[in-house]
């Protein structure tokens, strides 16, 4: 039996990504959805395993032409709050009509559910989606977290990692957990969701769980170089900072963000737990933090992020 994947938003990133790990399956198609089609690389495009659909995230008709004849539909949309919420409100809507019976939300981060309205804003959409797609009869969510997104730990997003220093920056004490699964194992276990029509629901998976002492540890070990460990603040320092930021720009959401994720993140608020689902997928075998530094020369841990995707 052949099983048809729609993927909005597919020449992104995460959607680039996916796409390779679909096709690497058995019996699956694959309908992607993009503003600008023809930026999926040839590789891609040129596959007779995927058709191309142009249309807008905020084109209730694209959304609906993509659901049509899927078995589940995948978002991999990433922006601002009002497109997370309303372009995804869009597919699922298109599920519905289409009878597509589940959707997968752009999730694929940290713990959300655990947190209250406007405690780390970026996350807001995802509570919205969650909502709506419970409130959607016949379509049933299947929300996968995983984390952070191990090269975007690395990023200057975050700010832990200086590559000039070298360094490791922290707030509270450099023993609060970091959990991290690269994009590459997180398009892979959303893969082997897709293609289980019985997986719904929340699922967890987490490449691996370090604390930043242990991450420096581990560094050292790998490059031979040992990284300084800079302790920017106590958490309550950082909860005081992010939010004086904040309210200083609110509109300059790149200045704080970062520190809500780290906020939120190391005091473990967020943090997926030991009752994951790793298992059930077992062909999946995620990257550890070591993996990863031996994967990666020292000098482009900073811009791995930029390159997820490129050589698809």
């Amino acid at each position: 039996m052949t099983l048809t994947i729609g993927i909005a938003g597919i020449t992104g990133k995460f959607g680039r990504t996916l796409a390779t790990h679909l096709l690497s399956l058995p019996s699956t198609t694959i309908r992607g959805l993009s503003r600008s089609p023809s930026t999926l690389p040839p590789s891609l495009a040129t596959s007779p395993r995927i058709t191309l659909l142009q249309g807008a995230a905020s084109d209730p008709a694209a959304a609906r032409a993509l659901a049509k004849g899927c078995d589940v539909v995948v978002c991999c949309y990433l922006g601002p709050n009002a497109l997370m919420t309303n372009a995804q409100k869009l597919l699922v809507d298109a599920c519905a009509a289409e009878r597509v019976p589940r959707y997968i939300p752009s999730d694929y981060c940290l713990d959300f559910t655990r947190l209250a309205y406007g405690q780390l804003p970026a996350k807001d959409p995802m509570k919205d989606v969650m909502a709506y797609v419970e409130a959607t009869p016949n379509v049933a969510g299947v929300h996968v977290l995983i984390g952070v997104l191990m090269e975007t730990w690395w990023s200057r997003v975050f700010g832990v990692w200086d590559p000039e220093a070298p360094a490791l920056r922290f707030w509270g004490d450099g023993d609060d957990e970091w959990e991290c699964t690269t994009y590459g194992d997180a398009a892979a276990f959303v893969a082997q969701v897709a293609v289980d029509e019985g997986a719904v629901g929340v699922m967890k998976f987490v490449g691996d769980r370090k604390s930043t002492r242990e991450i420096a540890q581990i560094f050292e070990s790998v490059y031979h170089v040992k990284p300084a460990l800079e302790s920017r603040g106590s958490l309550e320092d950082l909860y005081k900072r992010m939010h004086e930021v904040r309210d200083e720009d609110p509109a300059a959401a790149i200045n704080y963000m970062p520190m809500f994720y780290n906020y939120y993140c190391s005091n473990g608020q967020t943090h997926l737990g030991a009752d994951l689902d790793n298992e059930k997928y077992p062909d999946v075998k995620a990257v550890t933090f070591e993996g990863f530094l031996k994967a990666n020369r020292m000098e482009d841990l900073w811009g791995a992020k930029e390159k997820v995707g490129s050589s698809v």
